[in-house]
């Protein structure tokens, strides 16, 4: 009976009453930068707690997709997970604020503005809604692919049916380049590339390389429209419910994944380009001129941004990011 309990929160009691298990989902890859960093946690985790504290991975979405594991953490069925912020923001839209197109230049201003007083409010955001945020790591800058035409021009995007995480604000900006987006959760894109339900997706070179997606897809091109994060996640109640030494353990390990995770993710970036072109996928370039065009049509989605996340979020997350 104590066992069933222990199990539908997310937390395991081991054969040794002072060891505890917690369990972990992912939608990512076990190759991406994120799932191998989860294994750090996992490393630092048990050596930090003295072997008192372990977890359990699941990444490629062996427990469901982004929606289920975050729906999971939610409910208290596992302890945690790592996660596309877009799939967060549905039940915390001040986290569209960090979406907005074309706001960060750089994952320097990325990360500056995640790593303070923003990440700081997200952070209590998030836990008005029962979770708690151990730590922010890089999703990247996303590009769009598609299989009916090489993108180029501000004007290539439109008419384009192109699946899109379930965040308005993303959605709204492929509705400004005068494309059809539609949300998916990603644990159905691949065989909607497949079967041609959409003609496209938007991602960081190092997803459409786990993912696979250049066996479904022949036009890759250097957009750069979002650039986006993962978080990782916590049930509130069950972190709270830790022991102020295993708190500490969970906390350090995540510090110690989120550096290993962003280090590999900038490293990542070009060569999953390279291996995308390698594979066969036609890589164009996008001039400044088209991007500054898309930057152009996409500013009005900025104000409604504003009146669902908080205006004066919205603009010190744009004062911040234009720091340097």
């Amino acid at each position: 009976m104590l066992m069933g309990l222990a199990l539908s929160l997310g937390l395991i009691t081991g054969a040794s009453a002072q060891t505890q298990t917690l369990r972990i989902a992912g939608n990512f890859a076990a190759d991406h930068s994120s799932s191998k960093a989860m294994e750090v946690f996992k490393t630092e985790l048990k050596r930090l707690s003295g072997g008192t504290l372990e977890v359990d991975l699941f990444p490629s979405m062996q427990l469901g997709g982004a929606k289920e594991n975050v729906d999971a953490v939610r409910a208290a069925t596992i302890f945690g997970t790592w996660v596309g912020t877009a799939f967060v923001s549905r039940l915390v839209p001040e986290i569209e604020a960090v979406s907005l197109p074309f706001v960060f230049e750089t994952r320097e201003d990325a990360f500056r503005v995640v790593d303070g007083p923003v990440g700081t409010l997200l952070d209590k955001k998030l836990g008005d809604k029962g979770f708690t945020a151990l730590g922010w790591m890089e999703l990247g800058a996303r590009h769009l692919t598609n299989n009916r035409r090489p993108i180029k021009t501000a004007e290539d995007f439109k008419g384009l049916k192109i699946r899109l995480q379930p965040n308005e604000t993303h959605l709204a900006t492929f509705r400004a380049f005068g494309s059809n987006p539609v949300a998916m959760d990603v644990k159905e894109l691949y065989s909607a590339l497949q079967q041609g339900v959409v003609d496209g997706q938007e991602n960081p070179y190092p997803i459409i390389v786990a993912s696979r997606y250049f066996e479904v897809q022949k036009y890759l091109s250097n957009t750069g429209h979002f650039f986006d994060f993962i978080v990782l996640l916590a049930n509130k109640k069950q972190f709270e419910a830790l022991s102020a030494d295993h708190k500490a353990a969970v906390a350090g390990a995540a510090k110690a994944a989120l550096l290993v995770q962003r280090k590999m993710a900038a490293e990542s970036d070009s060569v999953a380009r390279a291996e995308l072109t390698a594979k066969g996928m036609q890589f164009d370039e996008m001039t400044p001129e088209a991007l500054a065009e898309l930057r152009k049509v996409s500013a009005p989605v900025v104000d409604s941004v504003k009146k669902r996340a908080g205006a004066d979020l919205v603009e010190q997350v744009i004062a911040e990011a234009g720091k340097k």
